[in-house]
């Protein structure tokens, strides 16, 4: 059984955000497509659920959860139901270090060892590089699974003593590298700058504030029902409960729980430059860079790319037993969460992708593909985009096949570039083009006008 719920009038969306300003809710038709994106991707992957939330125009206009929270004794998945956001929780730790720089209490550019003594290189490293993942530390958690060790709980003294007193991986600033380790750091400070544990500063100053009252943390203990049971598989065999990582090992990196309801209140928050101050939301949301002068793509806690023109904000997450996705385009108004309760078949990162690719217009090359692929589903093509080649090339039977074939895969979900080539004067562009379980490959050549000498779709391999 799955409980839907659709936020969609005023008072439940009043309800879902602290503010009164409403968006309006997504179209029936996208609605639907959103529902059938993740039917498709949990029965593809076999992930117990998902739980999605999506803004637009800068506030809450969707949420839903699919399937089950739990498997046995079974307790479907709600818009309320909380799962682990993992890595995530990594810039939750960073603005309440930028709300202490907002204090005065510290500054981004102090060494940390000003708060934390005795660290490798802990009078030159500094808070900036410890949250951008440049610091040098090495990660204490790269491995997918919990590792033997994680199975006692620890303390955050005892993970820094055992990788942030040994020689750094490189020095300090010269490259990125991820390093949960650094985080960790960042979590002491926090605690120790402000007196207070880290989950309750962050209670205090952000989540009460935004209104994000299901918040809880992940890190003590286990979550239990009606919240999400986090799960595994071991090759393709049966889904089973996932290991729980014992009590300290998340500290400052992973440790929180929330639906994506009340991630996407933290979201509106990002788009609205609201909480922070500006220039502490322009020190998050902006690449560092390295010594060499090159961007690392990550900012204080978070991912940042451009592309087509669009910057994302962006952190995915992995626990054992949950994945978590969360993008924000800030220009756009835009973001989408999505938290599955499986390790397995990255079912987050296939909904996410494909809502963003419903609901965000494509550019460039991309934007002529998603339109030619859904006329040759219709058995036809605009001969006025064509080379003469093209025109001649596409004859009416050739049309027919190419509908008949294409028309029953359903709509395009998804479709990724593959690579970029010049050759005869033409730029080739591939694609990956997914229909619900069938991906296809696209071969398109284009003229330096922008005509269309080649369009071929057919099977992929694999």
């Amino acid at each position: 059984m799955r409980r839907r719920t659709v936020l969609a009038g005023g008072l439940a969306l009043a309800l879902m955000l602290a503010a009164p300003v409403l968006a309006a809710p997504l179209s029936p038709d996208k609605t639907r497509e959103i529902d059938a994106i993740a039917r498709e991707v949990l029965a593809a992957t076999g992930a117990p659920s998902a739980s999605v939330a999506i803004v637009e125009d800068g506030e809450l206009a969707y949420a839903q959860a699919y399937g089950q929270a739990r498997l046995s004794p079974a307790v479907p998945a709600t818009t309320t139901t909380r799962y682990g956001i993992a890595s995530v929780s990594k810039q939750f730790t960073a603005a309440a270090v930028l709300l202490l720089v907002e204090d005065g209490k510290v500054s981004l550019d102090d060494p940390i060892g000003k708060y934390v003594p005795g660290l490798t290189e802990g009078d030159k490293i500094t808070l900036r590089q410890v949250l951008s993942h440049t610091a040098g530390y090495r990660d204490y958690w790269p491995q997918d699974f919990v590792f033997e060790a994680m199975r006692a709980p620890t303390t955050s003294q005892k993970i820094l003593d055992d990788w942030a007193r040994i020689p750094l991986d490189y020095p300090p600033g010269e490259q990125w590298r991820y390093s949960n380790t650094g985080f960790v750091i960042a979590g002491l400070v926090v605690e120790k700058v402000s007196g207070e544990p880290l989950v309750a500063f962050l209670k205090r100053r952000i989540f009460d504030p935004l209104g994000m009252t299901g918040v809880t943390e992940d890190d003590t203990k286990a979550l239990s029902p009606p919240d999400a049971g986090h799960y595994t598989r071991y090759g393709l065999g049966p889904v089973v409960l996932a290991d729980k990582e014992a009590p300290g090992w998340l500290f400052g990196a992973a440790e929180l729980a929330m639906s994506p309801s009340d991630l996407a209140r933290w979201n509106r928050a990002m788009i609205r430059r609201e909480l922070l101050k500006p220039a502490s939301w322009e020190a998050m949301t902006t690449s560092v860079d390295l010594s060499s002068g090159v961007p690392a793509g990550y900012g204080l806690g978070v991912s940042v790319k451009v592309r087509d023109g669009a910057t994302s904000i962006s952190h995915g997450g992995m626990l054992s037993g949950v994945l978590t996705s969360n993008t924000v385009w800030p220009s756009e108004k835009r973001a989408v969460s999505v938290i599955a309760n499986a390790d397995f078949g990255e079912p987050q990162t296939a909904i996410s992708q494909r809502v963003a690719f419903l609901l965000r217009p494509s550019t460039g090359a991309a934007a002529t593909a998603r339109d030619l692929v859904a006329q040759l589903q219709a058995g036809r093509i605009d001969p006025a985009l064509l080379t003469g080649n093209g025109r001649a090339w596409f004859t009416p039977a050739r049309l027919a096949d190419f509908g008949k074939s294409l028309a029953p895969l359903g709509p395009l979900r998804m479709l990724e570039g593959q690579g970029v080539q010049v050759r005869g004067g033409m730029a080739w562009y591939g694609f990956d083009a997914a229909f619900g379980a069938r991906t296809l490959s696209v071969s398109m050549r284009l003229t330096p006008d922008g005509k269309v000498e080649q369009f071929l779709i057919g099977p992929k391999a694999g």
